[in-house]
């Protein structure tokens, strides 16, 4: 009869007739009584009761039932942690049991137990089973390190546990290596400093690649992960790593591969491009890529997640296997979505006629969310090869004619992009585009046929009817709409003025007036008095050249893609987010980077520069200029006025600089009368063209520093702020005393920040009883310097007509930072490239109730600047700088999500003791 048995319908009393049969001295009805118990305990019964009697069982030869025991006081010590002390001599004696299974039985239980009183007993029998004679004892210990490690670090790092790991390294059985291996990489990770706590070197690398031939698939995952986060310290030390990893590519275990491949990958980057081993090697990786193809549709789906981060980094590794990412018929949807992503990237003139032929295929599919990505694919594939552009407008107009209307409004999106990659080639084809309008009734799709329609309405003779069809629900239509066809009238009105006057009043007046849209009536608003003040420059500015759109819109950004790389095989790589993304609760995690390539212009620095969040200048400087970017100018209180003879800042950048053109000194009186009155009445103009007032600087509450009882009567509450660029001390002094205080003075100890008075200290004397008065005490940084700890710790000596007092307070670091921390966006960005990553740390800030731009200017107002911010899948970053009095700098990189109270925030600079102290000013701004 099997053990289902145990798991039928208890009955009551129950407990009370196991607590008999746990007493029994059969040691037969012992063992059925202990099984009992675990089924009564898997099915969410509480056996609790039954602990003592359950622990009286582990004076027992039968490994089973010793089993049964252990499992038992997993689940239950932790609510039991008195009970469970008295399962230690047993545990300690089982630990030099002659039995080695009942050894790494006795560690595994005792490492699984988190309970504090018992971890002060596991040192020992631990240390003595990682010295074991058998190696199963000894690759269990490994692992209860690890686990040791994340209930206490600090036991870990004082008992020595950590260079006994880092023995096992150079340990004869294979499988203690890989464990060892695992268990110093687990702790690694959850370091709190984000530096690993255990350096690779050379020969420890050797002894891993001897250990690799010979641990199963799972220890060579966790042998290979290890070795892609080690440098070597040549190209040669690389490629030797190589080409003993290579042969792991052949393994049969998907998890093997992909750990091979992403060590290749990391140690390719340090191999000069054209060498004859890296091209040999980029032959080699592809087959075990397109053998993973072969797989069950689920793995399928990963190994292409992989092979999309893959092919954008290395696109020659898989040029000659197109045909693998055919979609067959019988692919889930997720498998056929991303294979055609892949066909894309692979594009080029040498296969673009097969690609095409195939993607014309797919888009006669039945699955609607298929075709569309093939259509769109066909777009892409125009943008990418420009020989094979005129083919595929070809093919979208074949896909026009079917009428069927999602393909359709598919085709008119990525015409609009063919046209601006191609002006003036393929414009005869507006006619077939326009015969569709009636159809549309997608927002994407509305847009790009208004955009169309604008851009060129000199050809289309009745461009004011089409568009004007489409002013009739204004309201009704979807915003990315709304402004497309607020833009498109202006066009219009620019190219022919006199037929579509009324037509263009009639839309301003609908943005401005009659919507809730803010940034449709910003629009509105910016296009009325461009339009009123100045036509030609207007002209300038709305019909201006438009920069070619680029080959490739989707690809990562080169910093995250080459993080990516570093973490193949791993769920990073399928999400395609950093760990930090979506893994909660570590604070300092160390951003992981590819090495400087070879050959490469960043290589002849002295110091390879090490990954960095903000793209390459010489990439993506334009990308990151271009974005929404704040004024990098200390807070100044603006008040809201109205338009005057001077030139209005509207978007950071003075109007002038906006219109490229003369000086519009003067821009009220020469306002229509119609506008001018149109635009008052809103009462909106303030709100466009002024700008808001900056909140104040943060000062934190105040504390009491000298308490009455230490201070013989006076007490003396304070805090510190910053006014007008200086440093405050504000205070409270209190006389509790019976008689009056008088001959005020004030000393400061050294301290890290050099922090002392600027002035005497003036307080009102004398200073009856009972009587309190303020007093704001201006500093300077000019004193002595002496670190302490913490940093902003600070010592003061007061002096009165009783006696000398001292006290010692916090400073909150964010006084220290100045107005002139705000840095020029290309020395921000050449910065945050120079500082080395390992100068990088990341926190976690919870529970931020405000959105990115309060954020933005409540940081702003306490001298953290934002110099540029932008939006990366979803997710809004902010791009920071301050500034020290010590003139120390300090960069930082804010990801916020919107409706996410969590924010990530990383910091770098070249003095990393003041880190903790910048999060520290950041949780206390943000949450005050």
């Amino acid at each position: 009869m099997t053990d289902a048995k145990y798991f039928a319908n208890t009955k009551k009393g129950e407990i009370f007739e196991l607590k008999s049969e746990l007493n029994s001295d059969k040691k037969e009805k012992r063992r059925e009584a202990v099984k009992k118990v675990i089924a009564s305990m898997t099915v969410g019964k509480d056996v609790s009761a039954l602990f003592p009697d359950v622990v009286n069982c582990m004076q027992t030869d039968n490994l089973e039932l010793k089993k049964l025991v252990y499992l038992y006081l997993m689940n239950y010590a932790k609510s039991q942690p008195d009970m469970a002390i008295m399962a230690v001599n047993t545990f300690v004696r089982d630990c030099e049991d002659p039995n080695p299974l009942i050894r790494a039985l006795a560690v595994r239980t005792m490492g699984c137990i988190r309970v504090d009183k018992i971890t002060e007993y596991l040192c020992e029998p631990l240390r003595k089973c990682l010295r074991d004679e058998d190696p199963y004892v000894r690759k269990t210990a490994a692992v209860c390190v690890a686990k040791l490690h994340d209930i206490n670090a600090q036991l870990v790092e004082e008992q020595g546990f950590l260079d006994l790991l880092r023995d096992l390294l150079s340990d004869s059985n294979p499988m203690v290596v890989a464990n060892a291996v695992a268990a110093l990489s687990e702790i690694n990770e959850a370091s709190s400093t984000g530096h690993p706590l255990v350096e690779l070197n050379a020969q420890t690398i050797n002894k891993l690649l001897t250990a690799l031939n010979e641990c199963t698939e799972w220890g060579q995952v966790f042998i290979l992960d290890s070795l892609s986060s080690y440098t070597p310290k040549d190209d040669r030390e690389a490629q030797s790593i190589c080409e003993r990893v290579t042969p792991r590519l052949a393994h049969a275990n998907a998890a093997v591969v992909l750990s091979a491949v992403k060590a290749l990958m990391k140690f390719m980057e340090m191999m000069s491009a054209d060498s004859e081993f890296v091209i040999t090697l980029t032959k080699k990786l592809a087959p075990p890529l397109v053998t993973l193809l072969s797989s069950e549709p689920e793995v399928q789906y990963v190994a292409l997640r992989n092979i999309n981060l893959i092919v954008q980094k290395r696109p020659d590794i898989l040029k000659h296997e197109m045909k693998v990412f055919f979609v067959k018929y019988n692919d889930p949807i997720y498998v056929k979505l991303e294979k055609l992503d892949i066909m894309i990237r692979l594009a080029s003139q040498a296969n673009i006629a097969q690609v095409l032929a195939e993607l014309k295929e797919y888009a006669t599919e039945v699955d609607v969310d298929f075709v569309r990505k093939a259509v769109r694919a066909i777009g892409r594939c125009a943008i990418k090869v420009e020989q094979s552009a005129e083919r595929c407008v070809a093919t979208l107009l074949d896909l026009i004619q079917t009428k069927v209307n999602y393909v359709v409004q598919e085709a008119i999106v990525v015409i609009k992009d063919i046209f601006r990659k191609y002006p003036n080639k393929y414009e005869s084809i507006i006619s077939t585009l326009c015969e569709n309008l009636d159809t549309l009734d997608e927002p994407e799709a509305r847009a790009s046929m208004i955009w169309i329609i604008g851009e060129y309405a000199e050809r289309i003779d009745n461009a004011d009817e089409l568009l004007e069809s489409f002013l009739e629900g204004f309201h009704d239509e979807n915003s990315q709409v709304q402004l497309q066809l607020l833009t498109a009238i202006v066009k219009l009105f620019l190219k022919r003025p006199t037929e579509t006057q009324e037509l263009v009043q009639q839309v301003l007046s609908l943005a401005t007036q009659d919507s809730d849209n803010p940034d449709l009536r910003d629009r509105g608003f910016i296009y009325w008095r461009l339009l009123s003040t100045d036509p030609a420059a207007a002209k300038e500015v709305v019909l201006a050249e438009k920069p070619l759109i680029s080959e490739e819109t989707d690809l990562l950004e080169p910093t995250l893609l080459d993080e990516l790389i570093c973490h193949i095989g791993s769920l990073a790589s399928v999400y395609h987010k950093p760990p930090s993304a979506f893994v909660e609760g570590r604070t300092g995690q160390l951003r992981r980077s590819l090495p400087a390539r070879t050959g490469s212009e960043e290589t002849n620095h002295s110091e390879p520069p090490q990954a960095t969040v903000i793209p390459a200048a010489d990439s993506l400087i334009g990308d990151l200029l271009s974005l929404d970017i704040s004024t990098p100018t200390p807070p100044t209180n603006f008040t809201s006025a109205p338009i005057s003879n001077s030139n209005v800042d509207i978007l950071g950048g003075g109007l002038d600089s906006l219109l490229g053109g003369p000086d519009l000194g003067g821009i009220g009186p020469q306002m229509t009368a119609t506008s001018t009155s149109q635009l008052s009445s809103t009462g909106l103009l303030g709100d466009i063209f002024g700008m808001p007032a900056s909140g104040a600087f943060y000062t934190p509450p105040k504390q009491v520093w000298l308490p009455a009882v230490r201070g013989k009567g006076l007490e003396i509450t304070g805090t510190f702020t910053r006014r007008n660029g200086q440093i405050c001390m504000d205070m409270t002094f209190s006389n509790k005393a019976m008689q009056a205080m008088g001959g005020f003075a004030i000393q400061f100890n050294k301290n890290s920040f050099g922090l002392g008075p600027a002035q005497p200290l003036q307080v009102p004397t004398p200073l009856h009883p009972n009587i309190s008065c303020d007093v704001s005490l201006q500093l300077n940084t000019m004193g002595a310097v002496q670190k302490m700890e913490p940093l902003t710790s600070l010592q003061v000596a007061i002096k009165n007509n009783v006696d000398v007092f001292y006290f010692s307070c916090i400073v909150p670091t964010h006084v220290f930072c100045t107005e002139e921390g705000a840095m020029d966006k290309r020395v921000f960005l050449a910065t945050w490239k120079d500082i080395p990553s390992q100068n990088e740390v990341q926190y976690v800030i919870d529970n931020v109730m405000l959105n990115v731009d309060q954020v933005s200017q409540k940081l702003q107002t306490n001298n953290i600047f934002t110099i540029a911010k932008r939006n990366v899948e979803g997710q809004d970053m902010l791009y920071q700088s301050l500034k020290l009095t010590n003139n120390i700098w300090l960069l930082a990189e804010l990801k916020v999500q919107p409706g996410n109270p969590k924010f990530t925030l990383s910091l770098k600079s070249r003095a990393m003791d003041v880190a903790p102290a910048i999060y520290q000013v950041y949780e206390m701004i943000l949450h005050n």
